[in-house]
């Protein structure tokens, strides 16, 4: 026997996490992103992050086309964003919102709670995703309350 997907989603929904936006760019320049809660501080030595994405998301070929991405964790007045980015296509996510690029030329948000820009460091096989391995260049955090998810809701 085994579970379904709903069922495991339903179950592992019961983990609370952050959420956080991982943004890059397209191979022409374009920024793309998408909304994560699948992210995890992995070495401090290296400094190593990690990302799950998901094989079929547009941002999981410009990760691999750009070698970067940056994690843009959100606070808790970021919900609009949140639904922006998990929302498909890429074309008007960054519409209206105030970014600038760091080191590696992914896109961080200028309303980041707190951010890493990483060099893809590894990827590996994760099912229907893909793990990447970031190596953090540049990092900065500001003071405020993150935003959670929990049980398929925004708190």
């Amino acid at each position: 026997m085994s579970l379904d997907s709903f069922e495991f989603r339903r179950i592992l929904g019961h983990w609370a996490s952050g959420v956080a936006v991982v943004t890059t760019r397209t191979p022409d320049g374009r920024p793309c992103g998408l909304t994560a809660n699948a992210i995890s501080s992995l070495s401090l030595d290296p400094p190593l992050v990690l990302t799950c994405v998901e094989r079929k998301a547009d941002t999981h070929d410009c990760i691999l086309s750009r070698r970067s991405f940056a994690i843009n964790v959100l606070d808790n007045t970021g919900e609009a964003i949140a639904r922006r980015f998990a929302a498909a296509g890429i074309d008007a996510k960054f519409e209206g919102l105030a970014f600038h690029d760091e080191v590696t030329g992914a896109p961080v948000l200028d309303d980041a709670l707190a951010w890493v820009d990483c060099e893809l460091h590894a990827q590996y096989d994760g099912g229907d995703h893909s793990i990447f391995v970031g190596r953090v260049v540049m990092g900065g955090a500001r003071d405020a309350d993150p935003l959670m998810y929990f049980r398929g809701g925004y708190v």
